[in-house]
C-alpha cells in the first residue's frame, strides 16, 4: 500500500485539540500496517516534516509524489489543503460536517461517524465512502470502573462526585441553570475546567456525567464530529445525560445507553438526575449492549476498519492512475433542471411541441 502522511497544523501548544489527538492516535495505530508519518503545515516542528518543504522536494509530476496517500482532516482549511495537494493521492478524514466546501471527484471520504457519512453520502455520492469511528484509548477499556470490566455497578453514594460536568462545549443552560439547581438540591457537582492529569480517574469518581454540546455546535455552524466524552463516561460506569445532536446519536439512544439532557423543563432534568444519583443502578446502560458498543470503539476494531478502507482506497487510486475517470455526481443545478423538465413534460398535453422540437 501507499505510505500515509497525516496532515495537521501542528502538534503542540494552542494547536492541541480533540481532533488533533484523534489524528495522532490513528497515525500511531496505522504504523503497524503501513509506513506512516505526521506532517505539519502551519507550525514547524524539528522532529516532523513540513508540508511546504515536501511539496518543493516532490513536485506533483515526479513519481515520488504518487507513492504517498495524504490524509487531510482540518475542515475550515480543507479547500486550501486540497489546492496545495492537487494532483496527489488524497483522502479526507471527515469528523465534523457542514464546512461548505465540495470534494473533487475521486477523493475518498473516511467518516468518523454515521452522521458525517450520511452528509457526504448526500454531497459526494460518487466518491468512495468509508466508516472509521473513533476509538477510545486503551486506558478507558482497561481502567474503566464498570460492571462489564470486572468492577461492581456503582451504588448510591459510592463515588465522591455526584455529578461531573466538563466546561468546554457545555451550554449556558447546563452551566448557569442546571448546575446551580442541582447544587441547591445538595448534590456534589464538579465542573472540570483546564488540564487534568488522569481523566480516567476523574470519570471513575463520578456517578453521573452531563454533556450538552448542541448549542456549541449550532453556534459554530458545523456538527459534532464524534463526541468521545459520553463514551468515556460509559466506559467508567457513569450514568450519562447528554444531548443527541449529530454524531452523538451514533452511540447514544434516549433511555438506553444514555438519557436526554434538557428534556422539556428544568424541573424534569433536576428530578431525573437526582433519581440517577440516588439509584444509579436503575439508570445505567445495560452491561451487555454497553460492552458491545465499547468493543466496536476499541483500537483493534478501528485498525481493522482502516485496513479494509486503505486497501479499497489503494485499489481505487490504482484505477485512476491507469486512466479510468472518476465518477462525478451531477451538480445541484443540473438535478433541478432535470426535475423541472420532467414536470414540464407532464404538464404539456400529448402532441404539444416541446422545447427544442
Amino acid at each position: 500500500m501507499r505510505s500515509l502522511r497525516f496532515l495537521v497544523p501542528g502538534t503542540s501548544g494552542r494547536l492541541r485539540s480533540g481532533g488533533l489527538l484523534v489524528e495522532l492516535q490513528t497515525a500511531r495505530l496505522l504504523r503497524e500496517l503501513v509506513a506512516t508519518e505526521v506532517v505539519t503545515y502551519r507550525q514547524r516542528e524539528p522532529e516532523r516534516p513540513f508540508l511546504a518543504d515536501l511539496l518543493r522536494a516532490e513536485p506533483r509530476t515526479s513519481p515520488t509524489a504518487r507513492r504517498s496517500l495524504w490524509i487531510v482532516s482540518w475542515g475550515f482549511e480543507m479547500s486550501r489543503q486540497l489546492r496545495a495537494l492537487r494532483g496527489r493521492p488524497v483522502a479526507y478524514h471527515a469528523h465534523s460536517s457542514g464546512y461548505g466546501f465540495r470534494l473533487p471527484p475521486g477523493v475518498s471520504v473516511l467518516a468518523a461517524s454515521r452522521n458525517t457519512l450520511g452528509y457526504w453520502g448526500q454531497w459526494a455520492s460518487r466518491n468512495p465512502l468509508f466508516l472509521v469511528p473513533n476509538a477510545l484509548e486503551p486506558a478507558w477499556h482497561q481502567r474503566g470502573a464498570r460492571a462489564g470490566n470486572g468492577g461492581p455497578r456503582p451504588a448510591a453514594g459510592s463515588r465522591p462526585v455526584d455529578v461531573l460536568v466538563q466546561r468546554r462545549k457545555s451550554s449556558a443552560y447546563l452551566l448557569e441553570q442546571l448546575v446551580p439547581a442541582l447544587r441547591a438540591r445538595g448534590m456534589a457537582v464538579t465542573v472540570q475546567d483546564g488540564w487534568v492529569d488522569d481523566l480516567v480517574d476523574l470519570f471513575n469518581s463520578a456517578t453521573v456525567v452531563l454533556y450538552d454540546s448542541a448549542d456549541h455546535w449550532r453556534a459554530s455552524g458545523v456538527s459534532e464530529g464524534f463526541g468521545l466524552p459520553p463514551l468515556e463516561a460509559l466506559a467508567c460506569g457513569c450514568v450519562v445525560f447528554s444531548s443527541f445532536n449529530h454524531a452523538l446519536a451514533d452511540s447514544l439512544d434516549p433511555g438506553g445507553s444514555a438519557h436526554q439532557i434538557g428534556a422539556g423543563t428544568l424541573a424534569a432534568d433536576v428530578e431525573r438526575i437526582s433519581a440517577a444519583v440516588a439509584d444509579p443502578q436503575a439508570w445505567l446502560a445495560p452491561a451487555g449492549p454497553l460492552e458491545a458498543l465499547l468493543a466496536e470503539h476499541s483500537e483493534p476494531r478501528l485498525r481493522e476498519r482502516w485496513q479494509w478502507a486503505l486497501e479499497a482506497i489503494n485499489a481505487h487510486l490504482d484505477r485512476l492512475e491507469a486512466g479510468e475517470p472518476p465518477l462525478r455526481a451531477p451538480s445541484l443545478a443540473a438535478l433541478r433542471w432535470r426535475r423541472w423538465q420532467g414536470r414540464l413534460a407532464r404538464l404539456l398535453p400529448p402532441g404539444a411541441p416541446r422545447r427544442g422540437a
